[in-house]
């Protein structure tokens, strides 16, 4: 990308602006108990950036029973329920070290703001932490029909927000996440590890890090 080209960031929720990652994981692991499954933390690991139904394929994977349609929907919208009672309790300290500041800065350099979360609670959890206000666009992941990483969610934002997705940074910290944001045509800025999050372009430990002038804005 050459410098002057980037028009806006896409940023993904768990995990890069606040750390629901422990909601989900307490969440999926009571879930998991009520059916004899084991879920430890590894096993969490596997589920970031990946959808609701999907996740719950991969915990009764671990089952040897075969679970109905109607029983998976139950079991999703129990272990949602649980999930929404614990972001509940939000606030905006809850959101990550320098993630105020991130969106603060791109809003300054004129840039275009959207959120490209597979959570169907996204909503819910932006009022909780203050910063819908944020954002120019807000993917809603219950009108997707892919998950990531397939590129859907953040083609759909760049859509959204009327740029081409070339002009795009995506920031994500999953390695789902990361692949969709390359599939999407996108420079795709890592949030952890670069030892983990091999395919991206760049990778900060954290939004306190988030500086524009690195990826190739003026």
């Amino acid at each position: 990308m050459n410098k002057q080209a980037i028009e806006a960031v896409i940023f993904d929720l768990d995990g890069v602006l606040a750390d629901t990652a422990h909601f989900h994981f307490l969440a999926w692991r009571e879930l998991a108990q009520t059916q004899g499954i084991d879920f430890d933390e590894t096993f969490n690991e596997c589920l970031k950036g990946v959808d609701r139904m999907a996740s719950l394929e991969l915990i009764l994977r671990q089952s040897s029973r075969n679970y109905t349609h109607e029983e998976k929907q139950v079991l999703a919208n129990k272990k949602n329920q649980h999930y929404q009672q614990l972001t509940a309790t939000m606030t905006p300290a809850d959101l990550l070290p320098g993630a105020r500041e991130a969106l603060e800065a791109v809003r300054s350099a004129g840039l275009k703001t959207g959120l490209a979360s597979v959570s169907k609670n996204a909503f819910f959890i932006l009022e909780r932490l203050e910063i819908r206000d944020c954002f120019d666009d807000v993917v809603d992941a219950a009108l997707l029909t892919h998950t990531k990483p397939h590129p859907e969610i953040f083609l759909t934002a760049a859509n959204h927000l009327g740029i081409d997705p070339s002009a795009c940074i995506g920031v994500e910290d999953s390695l789902a996440g990361i692949t969709s944001i390359k599939a999407a045509g996108m420079f795709a800025l890592g949030i952890g590890s670069a030892n983990v999050l091999t395919d991206a372009d760049l990778v900060i430990p954290d939004l306190r890090h988030f500086l524009l002038n690195d990826y190739a804005v003026n």
